[in-house]
């Protein structure tokens, strides 16, 4: 069992949260929404991706959001890239992080990168080291650690494999993202588990999806197995739109508000976060995932407030 006193939150409204919602937000509002993040606590945010906008039309605009954000010491802004064309467009911006992609099996790689497996791996392993070249800080996500939409189970010496293949890059972390929401706790602790046996100084971070509503579950065994970063989506949007029903993320509010009620310090303040989760709502018009943007944090003592 861990005793980690603070969790790293990675925020990923603006990228994941976003990409796979039909209502296109404007460039503005993109921006505000990554405003209202930092106003809410969040240090690294997940800004943009890299992509064709033909695939992604959501992410069509990933340099003007770039250049139109903020400046501030202690905020770095990640973006995702899928191939060489996604790191020549970020070098030209100045996003502080790059961040790569990996799929864990060929079916899904082709569905979303249009390369097999260890394709992606070797892509991703080349085009991180010419980052890190160009002085910017790099990470790496494996898509589909717990399970494929096409292929079905991952295993856990697939994920090991790819792991120590990317520990020779030279990443900042690497994070196994449950990519399609089949992952449950058990699964989550073996995983990082052997992972941990091969890297064990390599950082991990955790990315879930709450498809099957196993992903504050997920959560928990992560952190339990040592896991020190979780990546987050305000109001619990977001998905893949290559995985069929991969729906959102774990969100932002229901994460912070269950951490910190042990006692694990977030940096993040769950009131700011409501109140954006309430914010997007209004500007999609229709109710978010996050249950505790509903419901409010924990009840006030009024009968104290009354004294």
């Amino acid at each position: 069992m861990t005793n980690l006193s603070s969790i790293e939150i990675v925020d990923v409204t603006a990228r994941d949260g976003l990409q796979n919602e039909a209502t296109l937000f404007s460039t503005q509002d993109k921006i505000d929404l990554i405003n209202r993040a930092i106003e809410a606590g969040a240090k690294r945010i997940e800004v943009a991706s890299f992509v064709h906008p033909k695939y992604v039309p959501q992410m069509a605009d990933a340099e003007a959001v770039i250049q139109g954000l903020p400046k501030h010491d202690d905020v770095k802004y990640i973006g995702l890239v899928m191939n060489e064309r996604g790191v020549e467009r970020a070098l030209k911006t100045h996003i502080d992080e790059l961040g790569f992609v990996a799929v864990a099996s060929d079916s899904f790689a082709k569905a979303n990168q249009n390369q097999t497996r260890q394709g992606s791996v070797d892509m991703a392993c080349e085009l991180m080291q010419r980052a890190i070249a160009e002085g910017r800080s790099a990470n790496v996500t494996i898509g589909a650690a717990f399970g494929c939409p096409f292929e079905g189970e991952t295993l856990i010496e697939t994920i090991v494999d790819m792991c120590r293949q990317f520990g020779q890059a030279g990443p900042r972390e690497i994070a196994i993202a449950d990519t399609i929401g089949v992952g449950n706790p058990w699964h989550v602790k073996a995983l990082i588990e052997a992972i941990r046996d091969i890297l064990p100084d390599m950082p991990l971070r955790a990315h879930f999806h709450n498809t099957r509503n196993t992903g504050l579950a997920n959560v928990y065994a992560a952190i339990e197995a040592g896991i020190s970063t979780l990546d987050v989506s305000i109001g619990g949007i977001g998905g893949c739109p290559f995985a069929p029903a991969a729906t959102g993320n774990v969100p932002s509010e229901d994460v912070v508000y269950m951490l910190e009620r042990h006692g694990i310090e977030t940096g993040m303040s769950l009131d700011k976060i409501i109140e954006t989760a309430q914010w997007l709502s209004q500007k999609m018009d229709k109710p978010l995932p996050g249950m505790v943007s509903r419901a409010g944090g924990f009840p006030k003592n009024l009968n104290h407030a009354a004294e």
